[in-house]
């Protein structure tokens, strides 16, 4: 089986072509090429594939953490999707630009540009609206406890919460991160992102993510992070995430005050290499 490898801002994923491979068990799948030590190494898979029928789109992603569990969303991985169906010819319109791709939160609209060499460059997303109803993200707030109190909870199809750091703490904290995802009060787990606020418009990130731990980018947390900062006060509609892997461009579409507006990420997609993988499953 064919894979490939990409990145976007060090969130590395493992790449397979699903309109000519036949996956059995992508679950499965997933742990074992994506261990970093006994496999290609990524945090996790992601399957390009046809969209399912009655759904009008390009392309289909699947995305399985490294721990094998689906998750909804993967806004780095979806611009890597782009340039994998565009640069390799997937699927019965390749070079659709806006390109239209099914995912678990729906079927979001892509923008790309193309570098000299007519490969996929740079993507914009139209990531959709925010979620905020705190049992829709799901939050089971009657468990929430103090190290939650100015949290923010944002769903961008999957879970996220927001902590903001002081200047002199530590930005970089993987044992909360770990607690915190599977805390109680977030029955499908949840995405972990801490904060530290350099001006309106710029942030520091780190990244704890459900399913794959710390990662260098994660791109529906960059958005539930510049939806968090509008909702908190803290920055602007318009903001640069600066997260370990580099920056991402995010802006919430809408008038001050509006909740409903669509978050447009921009960011890079880049191919690592390809290869061959023994086996489907």
């Amino acid at each position: 089986m064919r894979f490939t490898k990409m990145h976007g801002l060090g969130n590395d994923y493992v790449y397979v072509d699903g309109f000519s491979n036949t996956i059995d068990d992508p679950a499965a799948l997933a742990v074992k090429i994506a261990d970093r030590h006994f496999g290609v190494g990524g945090d996790g898979l992601i399957l390009a594939m046809p969209a399912e029928d009655g759904v009008e789109a390009d392309a289909r992603m699947r995305m399985f953490n490294a721990d094998g569990s689906e998750s909804e969303m993967c806004g780095n991985g979806i611009r890597c999707v782009c340039k994998l169906v565009h640069d390799h010819g997937l699927g019965p319109n390749p070079t659709a630009n806006p390109m239209r791709i099914q995912t678990g939160n729906g079927v979001l609209s892509l923008e790309y540009t193309l570098d000299g060499e007519g490969q996929v460059e740079t993507v914009a997303v139209d990531m959709g609206a925010p979620i905020l109803d705190l049992p829709a993200i799901p939050v089971d707030e009657s468990k929430l406890d103090a190290r939650l109190d100015n949290a923010v909870f944002v769903s961008m199809g999957n879970p996220h919460v927001v902590i903001y750091i002081d200047d002199d703490s530590d930005l970089v904290q993987p044992d909360l991160g770990a607690e915190l995802e599977r805390h109680p009060a977030f029955p499908n787990r949840i995405n972990v992102h801490f904060v530290r606020v350099k001006s309106p418009e710029e942030v520091e990130v780190y990244h704890w993510e459900r399913g794959s731990g710390a990662t260098l980018a994660c791109g529906t947390g960059a958005c539930a992070v510049c939806v968090a900062g509008v909702l908190s006060g803290r920055t602007g509609r318009t903001l640069t995430a600066h997260l370990p892997g580099g920056p991402l461009k995010l802006h919430w579409e809408g008038d001050e005050g509006s909740k409903d507006g669509q978050v447009i990420m921009t960011g890079p997609a880049v191919e690592v290499f390809t290869g061959e993988w023994p086996d489907n499953g």
